[in-house]
Order: structure tokens, then sequence, then C-alpha cells
């Protein structure tokens, strides 16, 4: 590794050049000196050092501005202006979001030629998210082999890729509480329900904010361009990570600087070119259900769909998948084949999981447990080894964990006096179809008398990349053939609840009415702009004639996270 005294005196050279030069120059000198230090130090250390010890060393490269260049500095470019608290994190955290996805293939990068790729898949908008991955993990100090270490299991899909992920930490948790092996789980999904920290989890727990702050100003320290502005105009590497780069990022540093036995990583939205496909050597990866969604990126056909998300599949990996439709099949088969790997597709299994368990209701819920039991055992396998009886999932172990299975937002009911509140954050026209035929079937289940409750919906959903219109017209035909008896619609917007200097309007709220009225006129159409108000419209019109509510409250989960916590502060159990 560079001497301290080598570290000293150059950062000693840029600080003097920081007195007469602007701080978007300095900046730029200190992290290029700063990667070559540590990306240096790591090589030089990995046969000898693990990359978790690197990680205190690798402060002899960290730069403290001057008195000078902190008194001169615009805000964003002094760390001083960040306050090291969980607020502070997320403040910085928020900043890398991306505005708006250009609307143009980048044109400084070509977008990768790899063999098989299907000729109609329109060309990436802007940068592949695993552009910079590797040199900002070494950046962090964390070689290679700490990745590997992670034990890693990888997930990619449509639909259920969360739920899949949480069924597959349940169980295996339960199993190292049975046998001791693994004892300590790290889970990543995303987006976030409520609180950002849900994303990434030990055994099941969401980080405490103190924690995901210390973690987080751990990576700051050593990614000097996170205390710079985000500038699209600079290169991938020296604008530094965007949101989902930095959540991944900040997982695998907190899972490595945790010593987890194993890692449980979700997908963002691809495969191929995901930030966290960086990883190179996991024990499982798994493809969930597929279906049409995010065709800007990733489409125009299942089958173009398909051959991103197959992209985790790795040589020496298990491959695996659930039960698809003959096209997106054969393309994951034949790119598993590519890689030296027999896909083994995985239907229902009936005879190792619970019977009556409504934690597997509705029924897409036991074909992502189903998966979730042979990632298990698969892990298990490459872990332990073949014929040791600790290495065996037991059905035990199997029905402990779906019945400790908890995911929010999915499928989920919460009863409140005489109200109840179907929660789904389902947002395309699979999941949306799969909600409604749920919403009825449970709350016909749940009707205590002949009389029927009030049955309404309330929905939003806010994405430019998306036709609502057609997911809005989806989800009415889905509630109208499943006989959901809907009487009343709310249509609202991501506002949790109105400000004092705030307002917000339903943007596409003629469109909604139209679409609406065209597929079940009878019904009665309401607009309200912020979620508290829907919901309290809702429980007024569940009490008008004493025969309870029954509400379902869908498309997104910007949505549905908000309406969590306005009935959590209502003082319902959820």
């Amino acid at each position: 590794m560079a001497s301290r005294k080598t570290a000293t005196n150059a950062i000693s050279v840029v600080r003097s050049r920081a007195k007469t030069q602007s701080c978007a120059f300095a900046t730029a000198s200190l992290f290029q000196f700063h990667r070559t230090c540590c990306i240096g130090a790591v090589q030089q250390s990995r046969s000898a050092v693990r990359g978790r010890r690197l990680l205190g060393k690798s402060a002899n490269c960290r730069f403290e501005p001057s008195e000078a260049m902190a008194r001169s500095a615009p805000p964003h470019c002094s760390d001083q202006a960040v306050e090291r608290t969980y607020e502070g994190a997320l403040g910085v955290i928020s900043s890398r979001k991306r505005h708006a996805r250009p609307q143009a293939s980048n044109t400084t990068i070509a977008s990768p030629t790899v063999i098989g790729k299907p000729q109609d898949t329109p060309d990436l908008r802007g940068t592949p998210s695993i552009v910079g991955m590797s040199e900002w993990l070494q950046m962090l100090g964390h070689s290679d082999e700490d990745i590997n270490s992670l034990n890693i299991i990888h997930v990619a899909g449509t639909k259920g890729k969360g739920s899949t992920c949480a069924f597959t930490e349940c169980i295996l948790r339960s199993h190292g509480t049975r046998t001791g092996f693994p004892k300590k789980t790290g889970l990543y999904t995303s987006p976030h329900l409520m609180k950002p920290e849900e994303r990434i989890r030990i055994n099941s727990e969401p980080l405490a904010p103190a924690v995901l702050a210390k973690y987080f100003f751990e990576v700051y320290d050593l990614l000097p361009q996170l205390a710079t502005e985000y500038d699209p105009q600079k290169s991938p590497i020296d604008r530094g990570p965007r949101l989902l780069q930095l959540w991944a990022l900040l997982a695998f540093h907190v899972f490595i600087r945790e010593k987890v036995d194993v890692t449980i990583l979700e997908t963002h939205n691809g495969g191929e070119y995901d930030a966290t496909n960086v990883i190179k050597n996991p024990l499982v990866t798994a493809v969930t259900t597929l279906g049409m969604d995010h065709i800007d990126m990733l489409g125009p056909t299942i089958e173009n769909i398909a051959w991103h998300k197959s992209g985790i599949y790795k040589a020496g990996a298990v491959a695996l998948s659930t039960m698809q439709d003959p096209e997106p099949a054969a393309v994951l088969e034949e790119r598993a084949t590519a890689k030296g790997l027999q896909i083994t597709f995985v239907g229902i299994d009936d005879v190792r999981l619970p019977r009556d368990s409504l934690k597997l209701e509705p029924s897409v819920q036991r074909k992502n447990a189903s998966l979730a039991v042979a990632i298990s055992e698969q892990f298990l396998g490459k872990s332990l080894g073949g014929g040791r009886s600790e290495g065996e999932l037991t059905g035990s172990d199997i029905a402990a964990g779906v019945e400790q299975f908890a995911w929010p937002g999915r499928f989920q009911i919460v009863r409140d006096a005489d109200s109840a509140w179907f929660l789904d954050s389902a947002h395309n026209n699979m999941s949306v179809a799969i909600a409604a035929q749920w919403f009825a079937d449970a709350g016909h289940r749940m009707q205590q008398s002949d009389a029927d409750p009030v049955r309404i919906l309330i929905f939003s959903h806010i994405n430019e990349l998306r036709d609502t219109a057609a997911l809005l017209e989806n989800l009415a035909v889905a509630l109208r053939d499943s006989n959901a008896s809907i009487s009343h619609v709310i249509f609202s917007t991501y506002a949790e609840s109105q400000e004092p200097t705030s307002r917000t309007t339903i943007k596409d709220s003629g469109l909604f009415h139209e679409v609406w009225t065209k597929m079940l006129p009878d019904t009665q159409i309401w607009d309200e702009p912020y979620i508290q108000k829907a919901m309290e419209r809702a429980k007024v019109l569940g009490k008008q004639d004493g025969r309870g509510m029954q509400t379902l409250i869908t498309g997104s989960q910007h949505l549905v996270g908000p309406a969590l916590r306005v009935l959590q502060s209502g003082g319902a159990e959820t």
C-alpha cells in the first residue's frame, strides 16, 4: 500500500492547489489520487489482507479539506455541510436520484455486444447501471474475494422477486435456527415501502437508522464523488454512483462488514446490466415470473426481457427459474446453456409447502415460495456439501420459514374496526389482475353476513414510462370479471397528507374518469389528491349504511407505503 508519507505528500500538493484553483478542479484531482491509491492498495494486499481489514488502512487515502478550501467551497463541495446523521445520509443518497431518464442511447459507451442478445432490443438509454460498480467497490476496499465470501443468491424477474427473496431468507433463517447455519442472513431488496432502511436487512430486520448512517458515512469517506454535485457531463466513474448504484454499494459494504453467512440479492429492474450484477461468482441464481414491464429499457418483446433477466446466470452457479411461458423459457434455457449450466424450472411444491397457510395466498405466493424452497435447498447443498445432515432442508424448516414470512404491501390485509383494507403494490398489467382476484376472493371469504360490505378502490399510478390508462382499464376489467362489486373508486396521488403550503392535483383525473366510466359505469367516482383524505372518504362511505367496508388500495408502492403509514398513525396493527 502507498506509504503514509506518500499519501501525506500527495494530499499536501492538492491542498496547496486548492488555494488557487476551483473546488471542482481540486475535487477532481483528489478523486484521481484517491482512486489510484485505494485501488493500488487493494491489489497489493489481496493475498495477505482481507478487504474488511483494508478498509481501516484505506483511511490514509482520505482527503480532509483545508480550512481555506472549506471557506471558499460551495456547500456541496464540503463534507462539513453534511451532518453525519441518518437524515444527513438520506439527504446525500436522495441527491443522487436521476430526475429523468435520458431520451437517447448513450453515445460515449457503446451498448455491449453480447452473443445471443436479441437484435431488436432498443439501445440502452444512458449508461448501463453496472458501469462503475467494480471500480467503486475497489475504492471501498472490497475485493472480488470479499464479494464472493458473501455466498450470494441472486434473484431477477418481473413479478415476485421481493416475495421470493423474503421467503428464501425466512426458510434459510429457520434452517439456521435449527442447525446453526446460516447464523446471519443479509437481504437486499428495492424499492422500500415505508422507510429507506428496509432495503438492507440483517436477519430480516431493517438496519437501525444509526447503523445505516454509520455504514453510509464509511462509504461516503471513501467515495469523494459523493461530496460533489452529480454531474452527468463527467465520465461515469468520475461523477459517482446514482441512487440505485449507491444503495447496492451500501448493501455490499454492510454485508461484508456484518460478515453475513448468506446474501440474498434482488436485482433492480434488469439483470444483464443491473448494478447488482457486478458479482462474478454467485452460488445460486433464479428468475421469477416474467412479464411485459419496463419495456422501454428491456423490451419490446418478452424474449428481450428474458434475455436481460437471465443475465444473472453465471458459470459455476445453480440456474433456476419458476415455470415460464414457452417463449421466455427457451431464452432462459439458451442463456443458461451458453454459460455451461443446466437450468431447472421449478413447479409448485405441494408436497413440502404447508397446505392451509394464509401466508401462501393467493396462489401466486405458492409459486414464489416453491422457488424459494428450491433456492434454499440448492444453496445449502453448495455451501455445506451433499450428504451432510446439517445441509438438509426439512419440512419443519420450510413450515417455520413460511410462517415467519412477512412482506408488507404485498397481499396485505389490515383490519380496522369494521373496515378492512386490502393493500397490494401491483403496478403492471399482470400484477393488477392478480390483485383484483385476490381482493374479490379474500373479501368474500371475510364476509360475515349475507349483506355485501361496501367495496371501494383507491388507485394511483404516476409513471411517464407506462400507459397508465391501459393499466387502469386492465384493473377495472379484472375487478368486473372477478365479481368484486366495486361501488366507489377514489383516485389519488402519492401525496400522503396536505401540508399547509402544498397543493396537489390529480394530473390524469379526466382520463381516469373516462376509462373507468367505460368499463364500470355504475361506480361512483371521487377525486382525493391526498392519500389520507382518500382513506377518510372510504371510511365515510363505508359507514353510510352500516354494512362495513372493504377497500383495495393498489397501483403503486408509492401509494401503498403512505397508506400503511396512515393506518399505523391511526392505531391500526399492520
